[in-house]
């Protein structure tokens, strides 16, 4: 599976992410321009010394993943979905695309793939999961799904 994250802000969540990365496998992707620099002591903090298990993309935008990895599904993880992660039959090439802490992902992009956004259930009064949270959820049920492949 791949995970991406558009303009991530925190260092600590993506290094939380990068961290689930390594355990599972999955390839961490990162769009510009993000909110720290790849060398930032609390990014490399939160992922210890699990780096050097994590194959990390970074890109320019959002565009640059799309043309790179035309022909996988992409899902965007957002509170504004009416169909639930878990309603997805997610696949091993799977991108799940997450925004950044603050805003979200951009409204004209969730606008141009309604069909393949996805919610993770709150209830109506919580904004939103800690974006490292949100993306141990989404993964881990796409694992399940696959009965847990390559993990023991």
């Amino acid at each position: 599976m791949h995970i991406v994250l558009v303009e991530p802000e925190i260092p600590g969540n993506t290094g939380n992410i990068a961290r689930l990365c390594a355990a599972t496998g999955c390839e961490l992707h990162l769009v510009k321009p993000l909110g720290f620099s790849i060398e930032d002591k609390y990014l490399k903090r939160a992922g210890l010394d699990y780096w050097h298990l994590v194959k990390v993309h970074v890109h320019e935008n959002f565009a640059e993943v799309q043309k790179l990895y035309q022909g996988h599904n992409f899902y965007f993880s957002t509170t504004k979905a009416s169909k639930c992660h878990s309603d997805i039959e997610y696949q091993s090439e799977d991108m799940v695309v997450f925004g950044k802490e603050t805003a979200g992902l951009p409204q004209e992009l969730l606008q141009r793939y309604p069909d393949n956004c996805v919610r993770i259930p709150m209830i109506d009064d919580a904004r939103s999961l800690n974006l490292s949270n949100a993306v141990a959820v989404v993964v881990y049920e796409a694992f399940r799904q696959q009965r847990f492949p390559g993990l023991r």
